[in-house]
């Protein structure tokens, strides 16, 4: 049995994966974390600091906030357990730490746990190695009305995959408003959309002389996502140390 600490376990994403574990034989979830601990009943003990938790846990699912980022991965090399990190709005220096704590540790890492949205990134690094001359790129996403960060996570990482499929000769543009200027052939435009309780949905452009691609993806509900990070917690739980993410989960599943 895999044993989860539900990191945000009060959270919309903590309430769906706590739902979807009891689908799955072997996977419980032992405990939780949250700053509200009381909001829901939640069938396992919840706790608001990870050095109150006494359970046994085998790996630590984190949909919560980049403010706790150091006290999680405290735990996680205290406790030598392996961390699925979804939580999205990282910087530069958390990206840092957890990459000194995967030379100890194994960590899934995804701005988006839906295997769909990774099928996309590889439609859209095809498109980007065939579409390189002569076709501008946008992406449009969108998300609910309670998404603080902006642009998404996963455009972000979409961006990145066409960029580096281009050899990192494009620039991301994320506002027009303050330039009036024809748009350049080395730009990624991203948008956002901000509204009711969109789950999440991507777009990518490829927009040519008379003629327009879109690659897109729409999550209808959260259990995606949730189903995702389960499948990267039964993934990772074995792995010895490093940073993985569902491409390399996907390759093994193929």
């Amino acid at each position: 049995m895999i044993n989860i600490l539900m990191s945000g376990c009060n959270g919309k994403m903590g309430q769906v994966i706590s739902k979807l574990a009891a689908s799955f034989d072997n996977i419980t979830i032992a405990a939780g974390i949250s700053r509200q601990p009381d909001k829901y009943s939640n069938p396992y003990p919840v706790y608001t600091n990870y050095t109150d938790v006494k359970e046994k846990i085998d790996v630590v699912i984190d949909f919560s906030n980049p403010d706790v980022l150091t006290e999680l991965l405290d735990f996680c090399k205290s406790r030598k357990t392996a961390l699925v990190l979804a939580t999205t709005g990282l910087s530069p220096d958390d990206y840092q730490k957890v990459a000194q704590t995967a030379e100890l540790l194994p960590i899934f890492m995804s701005a988006n746990m839906s295997l769909g949205i990774n099928v996309l990134l590889e439609l859209a690094r095809t498109a980007a190695a065939k579409l390189s001359f002569g076709f501008d790129i946008e992406i449009l996403e969108k998300h609910h009305n309670e998404k603080k960060d902006a642009p998404s996570g996963t455009a972000l990482m979409i961006a990145n995959e066409i960029n580096q499929q281009l050899d990192h000769s494009m620039d991301f543009i994320y506002d027009r408003s303050q330039k009036r200027e024809k748009r350049k052939n080395n730009e990624i435009g991203i948008s956002a959309i901000r509204g009711g309780t969109i789950p999440g949905e991507h777009s990518v452009y490829f927009a040519g002389k008379d003629e327009i691609i879109e690659i897109k993806h729409t999550a209808m509900s959260r259990d995606v996502f949730g189903m995702g990070a389960l499948k990267a917690a039964e993934y990772i739980v074995d792995k010895r140390k490093g940073i993985f993410d569902m491409k390399s989960m996907l390759k093994e599943m193929i």
